[in-house]
């Protein structure tokens, strides 16, 4: 089986989650393909592993600690500039200042260690939307991942260049984390 029932702490000592964004339009060749890293997240998983339906997952992610991990692509590698314009733009297209976390509730757990989904609940700059998380555990780590329609949380993708270059709006998250037992006291 690979993880026992309990109660599992997530968070970036444990694991990492990471968005994947891709660029499109006919200026792509300018743009970078990112992957960004939240530094400052937490998350709980409660596994009942008879009954999985008995399981959950929380998770809540601070948008400002979105970091820029990887750039790929583009004609030129990212400037110190581009980094800070790319966060600021991030933190606009999020509305961090209004809505500072990013937060996912499980509503129905599926399937087995092996194969699992997680349905639930992520909200995205104040807008709440079901989404349906795909996974498996080997050796104590949960790893999988779902694709993210910025449009439907009423996000609209990054564009530059009069839409010559922007973001596709399907954004892809991944997670890769340790089931390390919750300390309790």
């Amino acid at each position: 089986m690979g993880v026992a029932d309990g109660t599992y702490a997530l968070g970036p000592e444990v694991g990492s989650i990471l968005v994947k964004t891709t660029r499109t339009g006919v200026g792509a060749k300018v743009g970078h393909d990112l992957t960004l890293e939240p530094t400052r997240w937490r998350g709980t998983t409660v596994v009942d592993a008879d009954d999985l339906a008995r399981s959950s997952v929380t998770a809540e992610v601070d948008v400002d600690s979105l970091e820029i991990k990887e750039a790929s692509g583009g004609v030129k590698p990212l400037t110190d500039t581009d980094r800070a314009d790319i966060k600021k733009n991030l933190r606009k297209a999020l509305d961090a200042a209004q809505h500072p976390m990013i937060t996912f509730r499980s509503t129905r757990l599926a399937g087995s260690p092996e194969a699992f989904t997680i349905d639930g609940d992520l909200t995205i700059a104040g807008s709440t939307q079901p989404v349906t998380v795909r996974g498996h555990v080997t050796d104590s780590r949960a790893r999988g991942g779902t694709t993210v329609v910025q449009s439907r949380w009423g996000i609209k993708p990054y564009s530059a260049f009069f839409g010559a270059l922007k973001l596709r709006d399907e954004v892809e998250v991944e997670f890769d984390v340790a089931l390390t037992p919750a300390a309790t006291g």
